[in-house]
């Protein structure tokens, strides 16, 4: 007997009311002609005449990966028009689009109708050499958009049972997370009945400053929780979504906190995770990490950890506004040394709860590599899909070496020797790559911090499996390179001769100097001439605060570095030390033979320790949990 077939839909024709939608409107729309909301008829109004295009990064239908990783069968487009004549034809991107392309035949005519809605419903084609299909409309004059959306033909058996938990750890973000929350409570909760029964939120309050008796309710809950960092957080997060009385949790969505999410595609993604065929519904999915500051731009939807131990995107960087940037985002194939160590950053992730039930919990890291070393210890197949993504601040406005240099260092040597991810990468060569650069730019109290992390990695499992993640953080914190605002940076620099901080702008700070192969070598013999030769000129050289920033031109020779952090407005004189230099370089080497003596046993502990410090039941101690509680009914 044949299944019985439904119309289940995968994505709705999406035109937002908010800044980033009128900054950037391309991503959702692109017109000759204006487009408003009418609050009036509770609909889009194109206000032709006009040709207004859909084929964009939130609605267009990446139709090869649908075809790749779901059941759905024939796809069709429902459209809700009432105004003016138009004309409504599917349109098409192949790998090469640069525009989208109309597809012959295609073409509705519909007549005019000012008072009643007309609904459009068509099947689209698909075209072997398709990547994208998306639609236009163009019109004689005004037309109204409502209730528009995306639907597949799927057996009704083919369906998956879903329960989907989205887990956002916040660290005293309180503006963010109550904005995320009252967006989930009223356009998917409130809004959306069906995926409302299959639908949680947790916030794990880390900074415990959530009002939780305003926010719980709804399917929605807070859980005050000891700040043990994002890895806690979401450890705590996997740990609910297993207790829910009546609610079995089949996936889990993590999202950071300080993010801006559409609600869309938190549904897009319950209804993939819904379509997935059998074969693929214990992938993850990765959202994309658009920029905040720049709407349009996608940073990352998956990285890898390189051969140098850094974490990068698979991607080039590609502008979401245009079509052949869309296009090859959702075509991209990664390279064989990518796919080995690729992962989904906790930005937005969905991870199976069977993964977490076979894989265990993320190391005890409080903050950075615990989703890089999770990744890649699961090594799951990875969909990403155009419209499923978040707006993050860029990493480079939001340097912190606290992390970048302490939690870094320490914990990818802590994941390689763990679970032995990233087995090609080279932690070590890393390590001596950033004190170099630290002690050449004499930041010498990040290059500590760097030494601080690998000293306390060789202080073995028992040391990182006790809650000390919080008090190492802020110890780190403490230690780093303190800056301060340009008012006060303006005294220290007032007796620079030929400094003058109002003439900088960014490209001078940027931007470096050329160097000979002679002076290249001299200055990777003296360490930018701190030692065998000391003699140096007076002078001075402004430079980035951001420490993976290196200016060797620029800075050769300089016994003062004043270094600026244009996006915070802060800064920081530099000068040459040379007995911080060779404290420094002393315990470097010391740090070093003590961990070749000791490096065998330090990764057959890590090894032992993997079990313990991936279980729940590490976590339930980690974080003072009672073993026999469980959630509120939510």
């Amino acid at each position: 007997m044949k299944d019985l077939m439904t119309q289940f839909k995968i994505a709705n024709v999406l035109l937002e009311n908010n800044p980033r939608s009128f900054s950037y409107p391309s991503l959702y729309c692109r017109y000759d002609a204006p487009v408003f909301f009418s609050h009036t008829e509770h609909a889009w109004e194109l206000y032709g005449p006009g040709t207004f295009d859909f084929t964009t990064y939130f609605n267009s239908l990446s139709i090869r990966k649908i075809r790749k990783f779901t059941v759905a069968q024939k796809v069709h487009l429902h459209l809700e028009l009432k105004g003016s004549a138009c004309v409504v034809e599917q349109t098409m991107a192949d790998t090469f689009a640069t525009q989208p392309q109309p597809l012959d035949d295609s073409a509705i005519t519909l007549d005019e109708s000012p008072d009643e809605y007309r609904t459009v419903d068509f099947e689209l084609a698909e075209p072997h050499e398709a990547v994208l299909v998306g639609f236009r409309i163009r019109t004689k004059g005004q037309v109204y958009l409502k209730n528009s959306y995306y639907y597949a033909d799927v057996e009704q058996n083919d369906l998956a049972e879903v329960n989907l938990v989205l887990s956002t750890t916040t660290f005293k973000k309180e503006k963010f997370v109550e904005h995320n929350v009252d967006l989930v409570r009223r356009e998917i909760i409130q809004d959306d009945p069906e995926i409302a029964q299959h639908f949680r939120m947790f916030v794990i309050d880390n900074g415990r400053t959530l009002d939780k008796d305003a926010l719980d309710g709804d399917g929605i809950t807070v859980f005050p929780n000891p700040n043990a960092g994002g890895a806690g957080g979401f450890a705590r997060g996997m740990i609910e979504a297993q207790r829910i009385p009546s609610f079995k949790t089949t996936n889990i969505l993590l999202m950071d906190d300080d993010v801006s999410v559409s609600p869309e595609s938190i549904k897009r993604t319950y209804w993939l995770l819904r379509i997935l065929k059998p074969e693929y519904r214990n992938s993850f999915i990765s959202g994309a990490m658009l920029n905040y500051e720049v709407g349009e731009d996608q940073w990352e939807d998956i990285g890898y950890i390189t051969p140098s131990s850094n974490f990068a995107a698979c991607k080039p960087p590609l502008r979401m506004t245009i079509l052949h940037d869309i296009v090859q985002s959702e075509q991209f194939v990664p390279t064989e040394e990518q796919r080995e160590n690729m992962y989904a950053a906790w930005w937005y992730c969905v991870i199976p709860i069977s993964t977490i039930q076979k894989q265990g919990y993320p190391l005890p890291f409080f903050v950075r590599c615990d989703d890089a070393e999770y990744g890649t210890r699961c090594h799951p197949n990875i969909i990403t899909l155009n419209g499923i993504c978040i707006w993050h601040m860029a990493f480079s406005t939001r340097y912190n070496a606290a992390v970048e240099r302490y939690q870094s260092t320490r914990n990818i040597f802590i994941a390689q020797a763990t679970t032995g991810v990233a087995k090609n990468a080279d932690p070590l060569g890393e390590l001596h790559n950033n004190i170099q650069v630290e002690l050449k730019n004499f930041n010498y109290d990040d290059a500590e911090l760097l030494l601080d992390g690998f000293e306390d990695f060789m202080k073995g499992p028992q040391f990182i499996g006790r809650p000390v993640a919080e008090e190492c953080f802020m110890r780190a914190n403490r230690k780093a390179e303190k800056h301060v605002p340009f008012k006060e940076l303006r005294e220290m620099t007032k007796d620079i001769p030929g400094f003058d901080l109002d003439k900088l702008d960014n490209i001078s700070i940027y931007r470096d100097k050329r160097r000979t192969r002679g002076e290249a070598l001299v200055d990777f013999i003296t360490f930018n001439r701190q030692r065998v030769m000391k003699e140096t000129d007076n002078d001075f050289a402004v430079i980035p605060t951001t420490g993976w920033i290196y200016l060797p031109g620029k800075t050769r020779g300089k016994n003062t570095l004043i270094a600026i952090d244009t996006s915070r407005r802060t800064g920081i004189v530099r000068h040459r030390n040379i007995d911080r230099f060779n404290e420094i370089m002393h315990r470097y080497h010391d740090d070093l033979n003590k961990y070749r003596k000791n490096k065998a046993q330090l990764e057959k502990d890590y090894s032992a320790a993997r079990d313990w410090l991936t279980s729940k039941e590490m976590w339930i101690n980690y974080l003072g949990l009672n073993k026999s509680e469980s959630s509120n009914q939510l």
